[in-house]
C-alpha cells in the first residue's frame, strides 16, 4: 500500500468517523432517560457510601466541605437532568452532553478529593466513556473522553507530586487512558451497529407500511367484497362488501367494525348460519392440510374454498344485487377469510353466451324463414282481397295473415337480440327524459309520471326506451283485462346510492309458481306474446349494469328497475 493511498484511506476513516450518526430521538430519549436514572442511583450511593464510612470509622473524621458540596451538587443536578429529560423532548443530545460533562467533572471533583487514587472512581469513568460514544456523536464523544484522560492522568501525576512519591504510578494511568479509548472504540463501533440496524428497521418499516397501504388500496377498490373474521369478529372489511351486503357502516376503527358485525348478524342471520356451520370444518380442513404438507403426502382431497350461493332476504328489492357468491377460505391462527361476489357478471356472461348462440342462429334461419313468411303474408292478403264477404274462407285467410304477422314479430324480436351491441350510455336527466319518452310514446294512453327524485342516470337512451315500451304496453294491456279503464303508474325515486323506476298497474299480477320463468325466452301467458319483451327488457338492463325484477310483495302488479348512482364507476371496474 502506498503512502497516498494509506493517507486516502484514513481520511476516509476519519470523514465517517467525524459524521458519524447517532440513534433516532425516540431511542435516544430512552436510552438517555435510563442513564439519567444510573446517574441520580450513583449519586445518591457515593453521598450514602460517604457518610456510612464516617459512621464506621474510628477517626471520625468528617467529608471535606469539597466532598459534601460535589456530592450533594451532584444528586440534585441528577435529579435536575431526569426531571428535563423527561419532560421535554427537544434536543435531548445536548441535555445528554452536558449531563455527561458534569458526570466527568463530579468524578474529577471526588477523585482529587480523596487523594489516592480510588479504582473504583477510576471505573466509572468507564461508564461516561461507553454512554457518551453510545449517546452523542463521535466528536462530542471523544471530547467528554480527553477530559476524563486528563483528568485522571493529572490526578495521578499531582498525587505524586504531592506524597513526594515516583511516577511510576503514571504508567497506571497512561494505562487507564488506553482502557478509555478501547472502550470508547468498541461503544462507538456498537453504536453505529445499532444506528445501522434501527436504519435498516426503520426502512423496512416504511416499506411495510407503503405496501399495507397499497394493499388497503387494492382492497378498498376491489369490485368483490374482502372480509376478514378472527374469532367470529370482523377485523378487516372493504366498501365493496358493505355494498353487496346492502350495509350502511364505516369500518375505519373497531367501533365501525362491530358496527359492521352487528348489521351482519341482524340483516343475513342465514349467511351468519352457514359460516358458523362450516368454520369447524374450515379449521379442520386447514389442519389436515397443514399436516399433509409437513408429511410430504402430496395435495389435500378436500378442496377449498368452501362455497356458497346466498339468496339476499326480501330488502334486496331495492337492491340491483340479488345473489352473492360467498367463498370462505380459512387462513392461520383459525382466521377466514371471505371473499363476496356479486354472481350478475356470471349471469351477463351467461346472458352474452345465450345471445351470442341466439345470434348464430337467426343469422343462419332468418332469410330463410322471412323469404317463404313474406310470400304466405302476400298471397294471404291478396286472398282476403279476392274473397266475397259471404265466402266462408274469408275467417281463414284471415287467421293466416294474423298468425304470418306474429310469426314476423316473434323474428324481428329475435333480430333484436342477435344484433345487441355495447349501450351507448349517456348522462340522462331522468325526470325531464321520462316526460318526453311518455309524451311521444303513450300520449293518448293513461300514463301518469310520479317524479319523488331526480337524479342523473347513465344509460342508452334507446334501450331503456325498449325497457319501458315493453313494461308500459304489459302494463296497459294486462290491466285491461281486469278493469274496463286501463292505467299504468311510473314513479321514480332513490333508495341509497341506487334509482328505482316502478311500473305499476291494476294487471292480476304474476302467478307465484310462474315467478322462477319470468324472464325466460319465449316463456308468456298471452296467447298474443311472443315471450321476449321481458327477456330483451332484462338483457338491455344487465347491459346497463341495472337489475330489472318483479316485486311481488307489492299491493299492485310492479315491475321495478333498479340502477345504480355510480354506474359509470362500476363500468370502470367490469
Amino acid at each position: 500500500m502506498t503512502l497516498a493511498t494509506f493517507k486516502q484511506s484514513a481520511m476516509q476513516h476519519l470523514k465517517g468517523w467525524y459524521s458519524s450518526e447517532t440513534l433516532a430521538s425516540p431511542q435516544l430519549r430512552k436510552l438517555g432517560f435510563i442513564y439519567s436514572i444510573y446517574r441520580f442511583v450513583v449519586s445518591g450511593f457515593l453521598m450514602i457510601t460517604t457518610y456510612a464510612s464516617f459512621k464506621n470509622s474510628a477517626d471520625h473524621i468528617l467529608p471535606t466541605l469539597l466532598q459534601q458540596t460535589a456530592l450533594s451538587f451532584y444528586v440534585l443536578l441528577s435529579l435536575i437532568l431526569l426531571g428535563i429529560l423527561y419532560t421535554s423532548p427537544n434536543r435531548p443530545q445536548r441535555q445528554l452532553a452536558f449531563g455527561l460533562a458534569i458526570d466527568v467533572i463530579i468524578l474529577s471533583l471526588l477523585l482529587y478529593t480523596n487523594g489516592a487514587p480510588d479504582l473504583q472512581l477510576t471505573m466509572l469513568y468507564m461508564v461516561v466513556v461507553a454512554a457518551s460514544f453510545m449517546l452523542l456523536r463521535a466528536p462530542q464523544a471523544f471530547i467528554i473522553t480527553l477530559m476524563a484522560i486528563i483528568f485522571v492522568i493529572y490526578q495521578q501525576f499531582f498525587f505524586a507530586i504531592a506524597n513526594s512519591m515516583s511516577l511510576t504510578n503514571l504508567g497506571d494511568a497512561l494505562l487507564m487512558s488506553a482502557s478509555f479509548l478501547a472502550v470508547g472504540f468498541l461503544s462507538w463501533s456498537v453504536s453505529q451497529r445499532l444506528v445501522q440496524v434501527e436504519s435498516v428497521a426503520a426502512i423496512q418499516a416504511q416499506e411495510v407500511a407503503r405496501l399495507n397501504a397499497i394493499n388497503q388500496e387494492v382492497i378498498s377498490k376491489m369490485v368483490n367484497g374482502v372480509m376478514v373474521i378472527d374469532h367470529q369478529k370482523v377485523v378487516l372489511a372493504n366498501q365493496a362488501a358493505c355494498t353487496l351486503l346492502n350495509i350502511n357502516a364505516h369500518f375505519d376503527d373497531d367501533i365501525g367494525l362491530e358496527l359492521l358485525q352487528h348489521q351482519i348478524t341482524s340483516l343475513h342471520p342465514r349467511l351468519c348460519e352457514w359460516f358458523i356451520s362450516i368454520q369447524n370444518d374450515a379449521n379442520a380442513a386447514l389442519k389436515s392440510r397443514s399436516d399433509t404438507v409437513d408429511n410430504n403426502q402430496g395435495n389435500l382431497n378436500r378442496a377449498f374454498p368452501f362455497t356458497y350461493i346466498y339468496d339476499l332476504p326480501r330488502f334486496a328489492s331495492t337492491s340491483i344485487i340479488d345473489k352473492l357468491r360467498v367463498e370462505l377460505t380459512p387462513l392461520k391462527n383459525h382466521s377466514q377469510l371471505l371473499i363476496l361476489e356479486d354472481l350478475r357478471r356470471e349471469q351477463a356472461g351467461a346472458q352474452q353466451l345465450k345471445l351470442a348462440s341466439l345470434g348464430q342462429l337467426t343469422a343462419s334461419i332468418a332469410h330463410e324463414i322471412r323469404n317463404p313468411l313474406a310470400a304466405i303474408s302476400q298471397a294471404s292478403q291478396l286472398l282476403i282481397e279476392d274473397a266475397e264477404v259471404s265466402d266462408s274462407n274469408a275467417e281463414l285467410y284471415q287467421m293466416i295473415f294474423a298468425q304470418t304477422k306474429r310469426v314476423n314479430r316473434i323474428i324481428e324480436d329475435v333480430l333484436k337480440l342477435s344484433r345487441q351491441q355495447k349501450p351507448k350510455r349517456q348522462a340522462l336527466d331522468i325526470a325531464a327524459w321520462l316526460k318526453q319518452f311518455l309524451a311521444n310514446h303513450f300520449g293518448s294512453h293513461d300514463v301518469f309520471l310520479d317524479v319523488k327524485a331526480s337524479p342523473i342516470l347513465y344509460f342508452d337512451p334507446h334501450q331503456l326506451e325498449q325497457i319501458l315500451i315493453n313494461l308500459i304496453n304489459n302494463g296497459l294491456r294486462y290491466s285491461s283485462r281486469s278493469h274496463p279503464h286501463a292505467y299504468v303508474e311510473v314513479e321514480v325515486y332513490t333508495a341509497g346510492n341506487e334509482a328505482m323506476i316502478d311500473v305499476i298497474d291494476e294487471g292480476q299480477g304474476v302467478n307465484p309458481a310462474d315467478l322462477p320463468r319470468l324472464f325466460d325466452p319465449f316463456f308468456t301467458t298471452d296467447v298474443d306474446g311472443t315471450g321476449l319483451g321481458l327477456y330483451l327488457s332484462q338483457a338491455f338492463s344487465e347491459a346497463n349494469h341495472a337489475r330489472l325484477l318483479y316485486v311481488p310483495e307489492h299491493p299492485k302488479t310492479c315491475f321495478r328497475l333498479i340502477i345504480p348512482l355510480n354506474s359509470r364507476h362500476i363500468e370502470s371496474l367490469a
